[in-house]
């Protein structure tokens, strides 16, 4: 599904529905750490139920499934939730084409709700009410964030030139660390108990950061066929003369708790 948002790119249109097989092979690259500090919360576990909102290919319900909860999948892509059933066969998972604004679930249905590397899409003044209805008393909304740091890491900086170039107006470029932004329409209903912000490694190999890139949407969930594959071979060059065979990139995550109250 093609969105254009005026606050993204530009508002130049993109979908994830065209980059949904990489987006499968190579976005699936949270390290373990990523996981503990949710469970440090108590959250996500056994005895809960969760929502995890722009699931994309249900990176974050596959990798905490055994952890014990239920949870249910949804995502504005077709595309995403079919790669989303592929992946997770075998699990009890629960898996909607909907997006965010569409949920229509049942009053207090979800002890936690999670939306990670998504937050900024929704429509926070139509979603919010809707989020504190589905939500059980002192439910939780847990948001989740990951980037590459290009002022720090030299890969991760080169490369995001490389996107520039073909995506000028690509408004994923030029991350710090910093808290995720949460807008004001939510104190009305939800308190912020906690967040936190941290750096970390993610290991990589040529193939594996050429695969992330691409399945990014200044790359391939924006770009025609041709593009794509011109800025591939620009990269995998590029790659071949600053990075060796396996690396780490340096990125920050970040975590911020919202209470229903």
């Amino acid at each position: 599904m093609e969105i254009i948002d005026k606050n993204l790119d530009g508002g130049k249109a993109f979908d994830w529905g065209k980059t949904s097989a990489d987006y499968a092979k190579f976005r699936d690259i949270y390290p373990q750490e990523f996981y503990d500090k949710i469970l440090e919360r108590n959250l996500c576990i056994n005895g809960q139920t969760v929502l995890d909102m722009g699931t994309g290919t249900g990176v974050i319900p596959r990798n905490m499934y055994s952890y014990g909860a239920k949870w249910i999948g949804t995502d504005i892509s077709e595309n995403q939730i079919e790669q989303a059933k592929l992946m997770s066969e075998g699990m009890d998972i629960e898996y909607y084409a909907h997006s965010a604004e569409d949920l229509d679930f049942p009053e207090e249905t979800f002890d936690v709700i999670t939306a990670c590397q998504c937050f900024w899409y929704f429509d926070h003044k139509m979603i919010m009410p809707k989020l504190h209805r589905i939500l059980k008393k002192d439910g939780r909304i847990l948001i989740l964030y990951m980037a590459w740091l290009p002022f720090e890491d030299k890969i991760a900086g080169e490369s995001e030139k490389l996107v520039l170039k073909y995506s000028p107006d690509w408004s994923g470029a030029g991350e710090t660390l910093h808290p995720i932004h949460i807008p004001e329409c939510y104190d009305e209903k939800f308190e912020l108990v906690y967040h936190e912000e941290y750096k970390l490694n993610v290991h990589f190999t040529r193939e594996s950061w050429n695969g992330r890139m691409k399945a990014c949407r200044g790359v391939g969930a924006s770009l025609t066929e041709e593009q794509v594959a011109s800025w591939e071979k620009e990269h995998m060059a590029l790659l071949q003369e600053i990075a060796p065979n396996e690396f780490d990139v340096l990125h920050y995550a970040a975590i911020a708790e919202l209470k229903k109250i």
